[in-house]
């Protein structure tokens, strides 16, 4: 069994914007699992733990969908928190611009998947990129007026060209990230 996901990779200029704002936040002393600006990601679907022998019919299955979208745009803007800003429980980075291009293809990539026996989740796709996740409430007002003075600012944007198929290795040190497969949008 393979733990694994689908997600689209962030620039390493975006990554640093990232790992700034975090030293930011960690300013405040709250109780927060920060994560490692290194694997940050935009995750489109997360699979779990599959069997091995499913990863080639994944990949079959979403070669026409994705070689069949052009690329795009995103733009990393906004920073805020599940399930809102003054309970945070999920810290994260919000997009804009390009957003509905992203729910598009993920819309497409779930169709795409559900014809092979991988169903769905339950919830509507809200993209966004976790920065962290809040443990207790302490010094919790602190984080949340720092988290505000990022609410409408950009973090920059990049060109999303291709959608990676990751396995995650859980450590004690954190998850391990490795590259199985790669598609690139627009057949590129």
């Amino acid at each position: 069994m393979i733990r694994s996901f689908l997600a689209i990779e962030l620039p390493e200029a975006i990554r640093r914007k990232i790992e700034e704002v975090q030293k930011d936040l960690r300013i405040s002393h709250a109780d927060v699992r920060w994560v490692n600006p290194e694997n940050i990601h935009l995750t489109l679907k997360f699979f779990g733990n599959i069997d091995e022998a499913r990863i080639d019919p994944i990949v079959k299955s979403l070669e026409g969908t994705i070689g069949a979208t052009s690329p795009f745009s995103l733009l990393i803007r906004g920073m805020g928190s599940f399930p809102h800003l003054k309970k945070p429980r999920v810290i994260w980075m919000g997009l804009q611009e390009g957003k509905q291009d992203l729910v598009a293809l993920q819309r497409q990539i779930d169709g795409e998947l559900k014809k092979i026996g991988l169903e769905p989740e339950g919830r509507d796709f809200h993209p966004h990129l976790t920065l962290g996740r809040v443990k207790s409430n302490r010094a919790i007002d602190e984080l949340i007026g720092r988290m505000e003075r990022y609410r409408e600012e950009g973090f920059g944007d990049f060109r999303v060209e291709r959608i990676v198929l990751f396995k995650s290795d859980l450590k004690p040190s954190g998850p391990i990230y490795t590259r199985m497969r790669e598609m690139w949008l627009g057949g590129l």
